[in-house]
């Protein structure tokens, strides 16, 4: 069989499987961060940047982040970021105005038992008219007035 078209296999035996663009530039991302994090020195990473290009292979790859922590899970995109945002400020008010979230303010208490309040009012009114029957006749089907 031809050296060339035989299987490569990593350090540990395995099958080697060859790395994509993707992943060269995640491995890119990865480094950039890792320096802005202070992990790498600006040498260190041109050093590992420079070798990308000539990588083939995802344990060459894996060999250039080896020592650096493994990545957060990002964070939620879209809708679903703005809707962890809010339940967790929901939760820390909550907790804030039971007196769990440790030392806070008594206005900030005041601030957001006046923003719920507000917020069941509303509810409230939007309820009665809808109940109601307000609409866009006014009041005059109610005979108000009228006597």
């Amino acid at each position: 069989m031809n050296e060339a078209l035989a299987p490569k296999t990593t350090p540990e035996g395995e099958t080697a499987i060859r790395c994509s663009d993707a992943e060269r530039e995640q491995t890119r991302a990865r480094l950039y961060a890792a320096a802005g994090e202070g992990r790498l020195s600006i040498d260190e990473v041109e050093e590992r940047l420079a070798t990308i290009e000539t990588t083939r292979y995802r344990h060459e790859l894996n060999a250039l982040l080896a020592e650096l922590p493994a990545p957060q899970p990002e964070a939620s995109e879209g809708w679903r970021s703005i809707l962890d945002a809010v339940c967790r400020q929901l939760a820390a008010d909550i907790a804030t105005l039971l007196n769990r979230g440790g030392a806070s303010s008594g206005r900030r208490r005041m601030v957001i038992a006046v923003i719920v309040l507000a917020g069941l009012l509303t509810s409230a009114v939007f309820l009665v008219a809808a109940f109601h029957g307000f609409g866009g006749d006014g009041f005059e089907h109610h005979e108000f007035g009228h006597g």
